[in-house]
């Protein structure tokens, strides 16, 4: 009884806390993507812990699994949301998740006459759960490094490890073969979605690291790059990379978002292929986490390719404007400017600029022409006036 108690204290606060997640998020707007999603986790976190419980009759888990079934798919989105600034929901991932809610129900309703039905759907939606699982990992591990905010990397990286380890642990419990009987619920349910302590441990860590996340404040950006380049350094501060604010902790100096105006505005290294944080360091000849904090707080970039993008975006925009490259093909004119492909660069333009780049060059040419002309025509009138006297 008292591993019972413990377990029911646990998930007590486990769902508080969530719910309490929940309501912060929910408060302040505007609403986006990401503070949605993790509202709906957080919400299917709490109602987890809650069906779940012990003395919580297991035959309740058959109506409300069709609604805790879509969670893995949540984490999923989140993941995606949380460490790609570009992502956007799509209509296949609304069809996903009623996909996999569908199997839910399919699994709750076939159990009392059909169990191999049930057991089938359960087998699916457990596959379909270790794909969703590997696949926010892989998201995690190949945005990780681009990531500049040094908080979100270390909340939601583990925050998102305990939770795809508690998915794995319940689908994997439900791969494995199911011992059916009469009147109870299949063997291995109880044990993935039952009362225990570790499983209560484990939410509740998980909810402890939401919280976190959610009362986390986001860096100030002290200096925007105009206002750094403007702003002299004084006396003996050239020398150095970074000064010391009022509270003890490492600001970015003016001299080093200088440095890396330069490397950007005239050495366009933003070009370079491959070009990594790491790459852009050892040539400002720093150590990673300085360069991440003059980025972040320093221009107020969260993403280190959106920080590239700016730059490679600005020289494209001027060469899809220029009169005497409207011959170049788009393509061409991407790959100059450090894109390595043509998609990447179609998202991040239209991103921008709300357009296609091919749209941008018809509207960008069809406004320069007439200038052209009138210019054209000016400097005919002269010389004609000129002849003429």
């Amino acid at each position: 009884m008292g591993f019972t108690a413990l377990d029911l204290g646990l998930r007590g606060a486990t769902a508080g806390i969530f719910l309490m997640v929940v309501v912060v998020l929910l408060r302040a707007r505007p609403y986006t993507v990401i503070k949605l999603l993790a509202a709906a986790l957080s919400a299917g976190g709490a109602a987890y812990v809650i069906a779940t419980a012990p003395f919580v009759p297991k035959s309740t888990l058959w109506w409300t699994l069709p609604i805790l079934s879509g969670n893995p798919v949540i984490l999923w989105l989140y993941a995606r949301a949380a460490f790609d600034d570009d992502f956007a929901i799509r209509r296949w991932h609304l069809a996903l998740w009623l996909f996999v809610v569908g199997i839910g129900f399919s699994a709750s309703l076939a159990w009392p006459s059909w169990p191999m039905v049930a057991q089938l759907s359960l087998r699916s939606m457990s596959l379909v759960w270790l794909v969703l699982a590997l696949s926010a990992a892989l998201q995690t591990v190949r945005t990780w490094g681009a990531d500049l905010v040094a908080g979100r990397r270390r909340l939601r990286i583990a925050g998102l490890m305990v939770s795809l380890v508690f998915i794995v642990m319940f689908a994997g419990s439900n791969l494995a073969p199911i011992d059916w009987g009469g009147s109870h619920v299949p063997g291995n349910l109880p044990a993935a979605l039952g009362g225990s302590l570790a499983t209560a441990f484990a939410m509740c860590t998980l909810a402890i690291l939401s919280g976190m996340s959610a009362f986390h404040a986001a860096p100030a950006h002290p200096a925007l790059i105009a206002m750094a380049i403007d702003k002299p350094s004084g006396p003996g501060g050239a020398a150095r990379d970074q000064v010391r604010g009022g509270d003890g902790r490492e600001s970015v100096a003016p001299l080093l978002l200088r440095r890396l105006d330069q490397l950007m505005t005239v050495e366009r290294i933003y070009r370079r292929e491959g070009l990594t944080i790491a790459v852009l360091a050892a040539k400002l000849d720093l150590p990673e986490y300085r360069l991440r904090q003059a980025i972040n707080e320093g221009l107020g970039y969260r993403n280190f390719n959106a920080f590239l993008n700016r730059y490679r975006i600005d020289e494209a925009k001027a060469a899809l404007a220029d009169l005497s490259q409207q011959e170049v093909p788009v393509l061409t004119i991407a790959i100059d400017a450090g894109f390595q492909s043509i998609g990447p660069f179609n998202r991040a333009f239209k991103a921008n600029t709300g357009m296609t780049p091919t749209e941008f060059r018809r509207e960008a040419l069809a406004g320069a022409r007439p200038a052209t002309l009138e210019n054209d025509d000016n400097f005919r009138i002269g010389r004609s006036g000129q002849e003429f006297g």
